[in-house]
């Protein structure tokens, strides 16, 4: 929490926006030998000017010593190699890729992608299908067999054959002689992508192109397309029909429970006692909003939206996984674009939509810094990997120079075809199990070039655009100023008990407790109130009775906080006359206070155990404003006073 904290402290301190290009190339210092430039100066100092409390800090020689200390922090981690640490390194690479894709052009196309889905989602559609399967790893005569068998019933749909018919009779689809290849009704998201677009993209009443997915080959019929109906929320009670060994008819329940919500008996009561759902049984019965297609339960859905206000109750409703009595809870308007946004933008990352960002942002960087791909990879590597591949334990063997050729050129970045068999070793390690060689190098040269596409981009960013640069650069100098503080001044402190003790010992005159007392502070909604604990108090009643007397069921009449307190205390009584027993009666803000002195300590010493946090902080400042000093003393600090001049002039 420590760490997060103080990242955001040195980001508020650094950040900024644009760079003073006039500026660039003028060096502000140098630190043994160095370049400090003005250009980052300029832009924290005026970042940050309007976050500065202290006036002394807004001068610029104030604020320049600040940023002295600041810079020779950073020189003393690196001298420490605190930057080639693995956290370090692995911390920074991981906010270098977060940053980085603010950047990326994905953004963009994930953008365009979600606004297709926020249309589609506005229709529901009805369809059938017809499914041939294919292997994904299918040799090409069978891709190609399967292809024409559907092509041929494809053919014989148009011709006007019985479509349900023809799914019947040749689909592949689990269920599919049962169902006739019927879907249901749909909508965005719950298909996959290509299946979805060819949905979306045909007429009602109309017969779909070949369509190849995950699965295999499809042709889909649209029978009907409908308005989506906006989002409900509703609680149910179900009693399953599941045999098993309940001694009851789950219909005959179902009656009995709608007789007593008749009744006027509590629904989440009930849904509680009696109702199979688990997860929303905990909830008082309650779901979460949904709209018609979301819960593949039409009679349950026809039900929901049946119901026109808020508490209404429907019948008892059969479906598939039993009985249930439903009340409408909420109806909620239709979402806007942006309010269905970051859900959408997040469904189109991580489902198979995520290809065509991918696709999408690889071909820009290829545009953008020119992209040529050598001869054919495929020979070479079939014959190179042995068969331990489809195993998942092959070893890279050294490549021979005069074999190890060009995968492909990016920019000015050439790989290899021994980058390339490094990155197979690696990455077989945590891939699916392939029956073919040829598919996974086709799949791992896909996320290999995708892989040093998005390197080179990262590492070229850097260099073009200054706002990305100085914000990577504030941030990696951010995790070395806490890892170099952690390491020399606040672990130091916080593990050496004998300098803290020794420290305390000199210091400790500076650790006093005002006079104090021990008292119960009792807080009542009137006077009447305090008249009464200040009663109850001289007949010596204890903090226990008088609570009990005075605060009656869930009310809370009288407030009581016992402890210890310096009499400046904000908890106390103004002008609080220190006395042993019941005090008088002080108005407070809206409540009248009565406070209890049991015993007044006087002034005195405050042991160690009691300010253990303050010594702790003031000892580890001590401990790094010694260290402060011998970095000024470790590292020659030279300030340009021309260049200083002109930044004065700048900035006022």
């Amino acid at each position: 929490m420590m760490k997060n904290f103080l990242t955001v402290c040195i980001l508020a301190f650094l950040s900024a926006a644009t760079v003073f290009s006039q500026n660039k190339k003028e060096v502000l210092m140098t630190i043994d030998s160095k370049p400090v430039y003005a250009s980052e100066f300029e832009r924290v100092y005026k970042k940050n000017l309007d976050l500065v409390q202290d006036e002394s800090q807004k001068d610029i020689d104030g604020y320049l010593k600040l940023f002295i200390d600041y810079k020779l922090k950073i020189a003393e981690a690196q001298a420490q190699g605190l930057d080639k640490e693995e956290n370090y390194l692995k911390e920074f690479s991981k906010y270098r890729d977060q940053l980085s894709r603010n950047y990326l052009f994905e953004d963009k196309v994930a953008e365009e992608l979600a606004k297709e889905a926020y249309e589609r989602g506005k229709e529901d559609i009805n369809a059938s299908h017809i499914l041939i399967r294919v292997d994904y790893e299918a040799l090409p005569q069978d891709t190609l067999a399967a292809y024409n068998k559907l092509k041929g019933i494809r053919e014989r749909a148009l011709k006007g054959e019985d479509f349900s018919k023809l799914a019947k009779t040749y689909s592949e689809e689990p269920g599919a002689k049962e169902t006739g290849g019927d879907l249901g009704y749909f909508t965005v998201f719950n298909m996959v992508y290509p299946f979805e677009t060819a949905a979306y993209n045909t007429k009602v009443g109309e017969i779909s192109d070949i369509v190849r997915t995950s699965f295999g080959y499809h042709i889909l019929k649209v029978n009907d397309k409908r308005a989506r109906m906006p989002k409900i929320s509703v609680s149910h009670i179900m009693i399953s029909d599941k045999k098993g060994a309940r001694t009851f008819n789950p219909e005959e329940r179902i009656n009995e429970i709608y007789t007593m919500l008749k009744q006027g008996e509590n629904f989440e009561s009930l849904a509680k006692q009696f109702s199979d759902d688990k997860n929303s049984a905990i909830m008082g019965g309650k779901l979460k909003p949904f709209t018609k297609g979301d819960l593949r339960a039409p009679e349950f859905e026809d039900a929901a939206y049946a119901l026109k206000n808020p508490g209404d109750l429907s019948k008892p409703v059969k479906t598939d996984f039993g009985w249930h009595i439903l009340r409408l809870e909420e109806k909620f308007p239709m979402e806007t674009f942006e309010e269905q946004r970051p859900e959408l933008e997040k469904k189109v990352n991580e489902g198979d939509r995520s290809k065509i960002v991918t696709s999408a942002t690889n071909k820009k960087i290829k545009e953008k810094y020119g992209f040529k791909k050598g001869e054919s990879y495929l020979p070479f590597f079939d014959s190179y990997l042995g068969d331990d591949i489809l195993k998942r334990k092959w070893v890279m063997t050294p490549i021979p120079a005069d074999q190890d050729k060009t995968l492909f050129v990016i920019g000015d970045k050439k790989s290899t075809y021994s980058d390339f068999a490094k990155y197979i070793e690696e990455r077989q390690r945590t891939t699916r199990p392939y029956k073919l060689k040829e598919t996974l190098l086709v799949d791992f040269y896909d996320e290999f070039e995708t892989e040093e596409l998005k390197d080179y981009f990262k590492e070229r960013l850097e260099y073009e655009n200054e706002d990305y640069a100085a914000i990577l650069n504030e941030y990696r100098d951010g995790l070395l100023i806490f890892d170099v503080m952690d390491k020399n001044i606040w672990q130091k402190g916080k593990n050496d008990s004998i300098g803290i003790q020794e420290y305390y010992n000199k210091t400790k005159q500076n650790y006093h407790w005002k006079q104090r007392v021990d008292a119960d502070i009792y807080a009542a909604t009137s006077e009447v109130l305090a008249q009464q604990v200040q009663k109850m108090l001289g007949e010596g009643k204890t903090v226990e009775e008088v609570k009990t007397a005075l605060n009656k069921g869930d009310k809370i009449n009288v407030l009581i906080t016992p402890g210890v307190f310096e009499i400046d205390q904000r908890e106390l009584p103004n002008n609080l006359e220190i006395n042993k027993g019941v005090s008088k009666i002080y108005p407070s803000n809206d409540s009248f206070v009565v406070v209890n002195i049991k015993e007044i300590i006087a002034p005195g010493p405050k042991s160690l155990e009691d300010v253990k946090g303050k010594v702790l902080s003031n000892y580890q400042n001590d401990l790094e404003a010694s260290w402060m000093e011998s970095l000024h003393s470790k590292y020659k600090v030279d300030i340009n006073k021309k260049t200083l001049k002109h930044v004065k002039k700048q900035l006022k």
